[in-house]
Formats: structure tokens, C-alpha cells, sequence
């Protein structure tokens, strides 16, 4: 009967939201059209053969998006569960946030962009219990009441280069001014956004409020980015493409304390990223290979010194308490792949230096995840995706000592780990087209070894997702 009535809460928050946003969808679009109809670009629009005829680029631009994720789990199984461990009994949580995507053109092939965001609610066990975390919408840091962030704040600029290519047509959307952009080009960031924003994208998993929820799925589980609570910094990205290839490098700030609120805006502690893109066609359809290399460098724990802390102090061991400057290295691959005109694929392979704890990402040293998104033209619903996913997230051998011992990370830390297993994620989602400009998702996640302990779980976590654009 419990269950019942909190199932039937999460159904009523749901409906409550349905109505909020169809306010939010209507307001704003109806004040944006008598403000200005003349940016818009239809989506999809060819760039003219006629250099003469490309597309005169708008001086500014404001879009918005909402999106509320009602997640629950039933009860599973759970002998015992530490600081860290998600709530074995059932849980529903709620994040939803609004956010507006402000740009202005400064110069020729520059851009000032800002997102102020207001977001609110928590991920399940407070964003806790699970390495590869079942929600995307879901921060570190939660709060009941709705509360005013600016996650965003950056200048770009793109260079044109000498080259043999077409220029490109950018439509009009959020963070990206209508206009035409050279083929060959030099394109450099700098400000106040996400590294994911530009490093580790992939077409068919890296939008947690339009595909895919699950960390691990959406990113490269064991790329551990610099990022504040939040997952968002301060730094650089500069990009270099040409016909067929792309270049970026990174420079970012880590947080000031591993998982930390604050950024450190010395740079004493950073992050650089080297990422390469290949860019092919495979049976005349499209598709990307990225390879990327990144490296931290900060005040962090040792697993082994934590370790031997513990045994001299006869105590529980703590990152906390033996951090000191070190470099944490390691890779990723990235790769997506048309196969028909409605179908993709997509898959991502990384791997990290794991005698140093995570600092501002999550537990995972390595991971492997494999996917696939279908458009639903088969069913007379084009607008319509459905996808499928899994990935297999594992710890080094010393992460694996310092959580049996009972050590606490960012995310995990059941208070022991008898009997290690990888953590295993199946997700499957279908997201539905109501009308112009909002979606509602259904999302199943199947887990097995949450936080790697084969004595919890397996764990069921169902979702209900509404997303609308402005």
C-alpha cells in the first residue's frame, strides 16, 4: 500500500509539471514572436550554393529549455549499506530545471553567451549509491527550494582559414548564432562552461535531458573532468579543423578540494585535454572517431597511503587526510556510426590511472559502454527516438582495497566491499513527441552490483522525463 501511494505521488508530481510547462512553452514563444521572427532558421536548411545567397547571421539570439525527471527505484536487496550507499528501500526523487540561453554577436565570427539557470530537487540517495549514476539531471548538490545559478558565461570566436571546403550554415539555437562559418577553421572558447560541453560529445549519447540519463552513458565513465558540483569550470578550448579531421587541446580548472563546490581560480590545480576527431563515411553513411588524452594535475589521495594511514591509526581510511600534488592521467575513445538513415550506434572505451582518487567525476577507472538510438520513422513517428544502451564500469585494484576497508568516495562507499563484481548498467528510454517543442521519456535502468558490491541489488530505477525548448 506504501508503494502504491508514493508510485501515485510521483504520477501527480509528473501531471503538475505537464501543466507548468506547457505555461512555459506558450509564454515565451508567443513574447519571442512579436519581438522577432526574423532569426529563426529552419532546422536542417542547406547552406546555398550561391555564396552570394548564405545567410546573413543574426546579431543575437535567446532560447530556453525545461526539464523535470521524476526517478524511482522499488525495494532491493541490501544486507547492509554504509554513508555512501543508495537507499535500498523505495525511493522517488525530482530535479527540474529552467534554463535561457542568451548570445550576442560581438565582431565578425565572435559570440558572448550566457545560461542562467534556476534548478532545483535531488538526485536518488542525494546523488549517492552508484558509480555509473542513474541520472544526468541530477547534480551533487541538491536543494528543496528553487535556487539561481549562472553555469554558463563564455566568449567564442572563430577564425577562418584558408581552404578548399564549402563554408557551413550554423541554424539559429541555444549557445550558437545564426550564420555561416568557414570549413577550414580555428575556433577557440574561453570562460565559464562545461569541458563536456566540447570534449567527448557523440550524437546518439550526451544529452541526459534529450537521450540517454545514466553518467557512464551520456560520458566516458572513467574521463574525469574537471568540473565544479555542478560539472561546470573555468578555461579554454582552442579547435583546430580541417576538411576531415579536428584538433582541440583544454586548459581547466579542477575544483579547489576533490568534489568540491569552489573552483580553484589560481590554476594551481588544472586539467589538460588533447582530443583528436576523425570524421568518415562507411557504406556512404556518416560517422566520427575521437580519441582524447587528458591529465590532472591537483592535491589528491593516494589509495595506498589512505590505506596504510588507516592501519597505523587503526581507523577507517580517508583520501581526505594523505592528499597531496600528483598527476592522475588517462584516455578515452569515442566513437559514433550512421548505419541507416533512422539508426545509429555508438560506443566509448576509457580508462584512467587508478592508484589516485577520483577528483571530479566519479569512481570509475574503467569502462566500456555500447548503445544504439533508432528514430521512429518506422512507426509513422519521425520525431520519436528510441534507445538502448549498456555499459560496464570497473575500479583498480587499490580503489577495490580502500572501499573494503570501508574508505568513502565521491560517490560510492557501501562501508565494505566483500565481494568486488563490475558494476553492470542496462538502459533502454523511448521519448515521444507531444507536441512542437516538448517531449515526454520513459526510462528503465537495470543495474547489477551498484557501486560493485555483488551483495546489493539488483536494482529496477524507472523515469519519467518532460523536456520542452522555447
Amino acid at each position: 500500500m506504501k508503494n502504491k501511494t508514493n508510485v501515485e505521488t510521483c504520477l501527480l508530481r509528473i501531471r503538475g509539471c505537464v501543466c507548468l510547462t506547457a505555461f512555459l512553452i506558450l509564454a515565451p514563444t508567443a513574447i519571442a514572436a512579436t519581438i522577432d521572427d526574423s532569426a529563426a532558421v529552419p532546422a536542417g536548411t542547406s547552406a546555398p550554393t550561391d555564396p552570394d545567397q548564405l545567410l546573413a547571421p543574426g546579431n543575437w539570439n535567446l532560447h530556453g529549455q525545461f526539464t523535470v525527471v521524476s526517478q524511482f527505484h522499488p525495494d532491493f536487496n541490501s544486507p547492509y549499506q554504509g554513508a555512501n550507499s543508495l537507499d535500498p528501500g523505495f525511493a522517488e526523487k525530482e530535479t527540474t530545471d529552467l534554463t535561457a540561453f542568451a548570445g550576442i554577436r560581438l565582431w565578425s565570427g565572435a559570440g558572448a553567451y550566457a545560461n542562467p539557470e534556476i534548478d532545483q530537487g535531488f538526485g536518488l540517495s542525494d546523488t549517492l549509491g552508484m558509480a555509473g549514476f542513474p541520472s544526468g539531471a541530477a547534480y551533487k548538490v541538491g536543494a528543496r527550494n528553487p535556487y539561481f545559478r549562472l553555469p554558463r558565461a563564455f566568449v567564442r570566436q572563430v577564425i577562418g582559414l584558408d581552404g578548399q571546403g564549402s563554408p557551413a550554415l550554423l541554424d539559429d539555437g541555444p549557445n550558437q548564432l545564426a550564420g555561416t562559418v568557414p570549413a577550414d577553421n580555428l575556433t577557440i572558447t574561453v570562460g565559464k562552461f562545461s569541458v563536456v560541453d566540447i570534449f567527448d560529445t557523440n550524437r546518439y549519447a550526451n544529452n541526459p535531458r534529450a537521450d540517454f540519463l545514466n553518467w557512464s552513458i551520456v560520458n566516458s565513465g572513467a574521463y574525469d573532468y574537471a568540473a565544479d558540483a555542478w560539472a561546470f569550470t573555468y578555461g579554454a578550448a582552442v579547435e583546430w579543423t580541417q576538411s576531415w579531421w579536428t584538433l582541440r587541446s583544454g586548459f581547466f580548472a579542477l575544483s579547489k578540494v576533490p568534489n568540491g563546490k569552489d573552483i580553484d581560480g589560481t590554476f594551481d590545480q588544472f586539467e589538460l585535454d588533447e582530443e583528436v576527431e576523425e570524421r568518415h563515411e562507411l557504406f556512404g553513411r556518416p560517422g566520427k572517431f575521437k580519441a582524447l588524452a587528458f591529465v590532472n594535475r591537483g592535491r589528491m589521495g593516494k589509495y595506498e597511503d589512505a590505506l596504510a594511514l588507516g592501519r597505523e591509526t587503526d581507523s577507517v581510511p580517508s583520501n581526505a587526510l594523505v592528499r597531496h600534488y600528483a598527476s592522475r592521467p588517462g584516455v578515452a575513445m569515442n566513437i559514433e556510426q550512421e548505419l541507416r538513415a533512422d539508426l545509429g550506434a555508438f560506443a566509448r572505451l576509457s580508462v584512467n590511472e587508478g592508484a589516485q582518487e577520483a577528483f571530479d567525476f566519479t569512481e570509475i577507472n574503467k569502462s566500456l559502454a555500447a548503445g544504439l538510438s533508432l528514430r521512429g520513422q518506422r512507426w509513422n513517428r519521425p520525431d520519436d527516438t528510441v534507445g538502448l544502451a549498456a555499459v560496464v564500469n570497473g575500479l583498480s585494484s587499490a580503489a577495490r582495497d580502500y572501499f573494503a576497508a570501508g574508505g568513502l568516495g565521491i560517490l560510492i562507499g557501501d562501508g565494505r566491499l566483500p565481494d568486488y563484481g563490475y558494476e553492470r548498467i542496462m538502459e533502454t528510454y523511448y521519448s515521444r513527441k507531444i507536441v512542437e517543442r516538448l517531449t515526454i521519456s520513459a526510462d528503465f535502468q537495470y543495474v547489477l552490483n551498484p557501486a560493485y558490491n555483488r551483495d546489493r541489488g539488483p536494482v529496477s530505477i524507472f523515469a519519467l522525463r518532460l523536456h520542452a525548448d522555447f
